[in-house]
């Protein structure tokens, strides 16, 4: 008996299958848990007949965070190699995840460290691929921040010392006078190994192409979170001690006071890594065990794309291409925080010609430097608003001004007074669609009458996951999948649906070790309608979301969600992305 006939007992795979499952294992040179992965069989099925068959406890790691005073007890030249990791310690026993525990050779090593350790051991069965993931933390990251965490144990047996020697930073800093804008850093890694631990969780959140970073004091571990394609992931846990000069060290980079722990601090700093500059811009936040820090990459390489490049359909582009081209007016993008409408703005403004025209810029803050531009961060707390820096711009002689946000009336009624004088304006609004704007300025305060003549381009966006390069599961479009895709579709004119060629298959989501979530960086998608006329009568007449709607829907305004859909027709976006608009 093996646990293939304990899956058989579960009807999990019939009798009949053991044979070519075993032979297939010995042809392919695959395990036969792979085999059985491949035949539609759920890990965690496999796992729990293995346990079943071997008589050990199975252990489930997919959401599981290994702390480092757990991870340290097994070195990680032994982890590796006999495919062990420590688990947890409770009551005195260290719980100890394992691949194989018919291993001999990985057995007599755990003997070997709990003799060392003085220290019982229980077994787990654990999956590969939980042994894989975990691995490579224990290795990469956590390895190194391991290395720097010994030795801070060694020689900053008092953190206060790491931080005296933060605060003594600050001060020459402060006696050197003020900066031209944030510090920058040469080389980011450095002997200190507080410095050492902020470098390398910098640096593998830069590698793994990470847009922020959160570390945050959990009562009895400090997180750290990467957010990769919009999704946060805890990527290592730091003991507690720690905290206070990794907090100490980042402030310092980023020319924040250290002894001010009870309100929020701001600030940017930037740094050389593999050649390249990286921005960061930090922030703290005073939580209930310990201040958390944010801290924003913006790395130039990966910032600001042409306008052609962001996934834009020729029939949007030419949209905005001849809004830009516009002497004066308003273009607006809706959208949620983090739904790249800074970034689309940065691009079209990538398109005008800054040597002819005096392009400024209002932000909170400035993400990325672009040439030719004068950029300038607004800062409430002083009264430079958005609203007294858009006057105060007026009198700069701008042909260009872009509005980081409009987020008040006061902003919103200047911005239509800059762009009914001659100036073309940029700027973003929250609103749910692009529709949604119009119907937001009159909330804010804006006439109708004033709308009309004003707003040029309006927009929406979101971000979708795109099929990474291992492709996806292909899947027929038929069933309730062409009923979908059918009824999205229904109520656009006939003369625009007939353009749409529905393929026959689309792709889904298909994990692999290398891409477990199945996708792999973000698209984004828009909406976006021009003014005209007929348009400008229906403002005049009915400023509703429903009069607005059916308008722009006769003339073939495709909505969000359909532009994803023409991503998925496309291969570009896996169809289950689509379930997010």
């Amino acid at each position: 008996m093996s646990f293939l006939d304990i899956l058989v007992k579960r009807k999990l795979i019939g009798e009949n299958d053991v044979s070519p499952i075993v032979e297939e294992s010995k042809n392919s040179g695959l395990s036969l848990d792979e085999v059985l992965n491949r035949r539609g069989i759920a890990e965690a099925d496999i796992l729990t007949a293995k346990g079943e068959y071997m008589q050990i406890p199975t252990r489930d790691l997919s959401e599981v965070e290994i702390p480092y005073d757990i991870l340290k007890y097994i070195p990680e030249e032994s982890a590796m190699h006999y495919e062990i990791i420590p688990l947890d310690l409770k009551d005195g026993v260290l719980e100890v995840g394992i691949v194989n525990p018919d291993n001999i050779e990985a057995r007599d090593a755990l003997n070997f460290i709990s003799s060392k350790l003085n220290m019982p051991f229980k077994f787990f069965l654990i999956s590969e691929t939980d042994f894989s993931r975990i691995a490579e933390t224990y290795k990469g990251l956590s390895g190194q921040v391991t290395k720097a965490l010994s030795e801070f144990e060694t020689e900053m047996s008092d953190e206060e010392k790491e931080i005296e020697r933060e605060k003594k930073e600050e001060k020459a800093a402060a006696e050197a006078g003020p900066g031209q804008g944030p510090q920058v850093v040469g080389d980011i890694v450095e002997d200190a190994p507080v410095t050492k631990i902020v470098a390398t969780i910098l640096r593998y959140a830069i590698e793994g192409g990470a847009s922020d970073v959160h570390i945050e004091h959990m009562k009895d571990k400090v997180r750290v979170r990467f957010r990769v394609d919009g999704v946060l992931n805890t990527s290592l846990i730091l003991p507690v001690k720690v905290h206070p000069a990794v907090v100490a060290r980042i402030k310092v980079l980023s020319n924040m006071k250290l002894d001010e722990k009870r309100k929020p601090q701001d600030g940017r700093f930037s740094a050389h890594i593999d050649g390249r500059k990286i921005d960061f811009r930090i922030s703290t936040f005073p939580a209930y065990y310990g201040e958390k820090i944010v801290m924003r990459i913006l790395d130039e390489e990966r910032g600001v794309k042409d306008i052609d490049q962001i996934g834009i359909t020729p029939e949007n582009l030419k949209l905005i291409m001849d809004a830009i081209d516009r002497p004066y007016g308003m273009i607006l993008i809706s959208g949620p925080t983090g739904s790249g409408k800074t970034t689309t703005l940065y691009s079209m403004l990538k398109e005008v010609d800054k040597e002819e025209m005096n392009v400024l810029s209002l932000e909170d803050p400035v993400e990325y430097n672009i040439d030719g531009m004068s950029q300038s961060q607004v800062r409430p707390e002083i009264g430079y608003t958005f609203a007294s820096g858009l006057r105060t711009t007026l009198r700069q002689d701008p042909d260009i001004i872009m509005v980081g946000e409009i987020r008040d009336k006061e902003t919103a009624q200047l911005a239509v007074q800059a762009a009914l004088t001659g100036h073309l304006v940029f700027s973003t609004i929250h609103t749910n669609d692009s529709i949604g704007i119009i119907p937001r300025l009159i909330d804010m305060g804006v006439d109708p009458y004033l709308i009309a003549p004003t707003l040029i381009l309006g927009m929406a966006q979101r971000l979708v996951g795109t099929i990474p390069p291992s492709g996806g599961t292909p899947l027929p479009v038929d069933g309730s999948l062409k009923i979908m895709f059918d009824k999205e579709f229904e109520d656009l004119p006939e003369e625009y649906r007939n353009k749409i060629a529905f393929p026959k298959e689309v792709l889904g989501i298909k994990p692999t070790p290398e891409y477990p979530k199945g996708t792999h960086g973000r698209a984004a998608v828009f909406e976006a309608f021009k003014m005209d006329r007929e348009l400008e009568a229906v403002i005049l007449k009915e400023p509703t979301d429903i009069a607005i709607r059916k308008y722009l829907r006769n003339k073939g305004m495709l909505t969000l969600k359909e532009d994803a859909i023409l991503k998925v027709f496309r291969g570009e976006v896996p169809v289950e992305e689509i379930n997010k608009l």
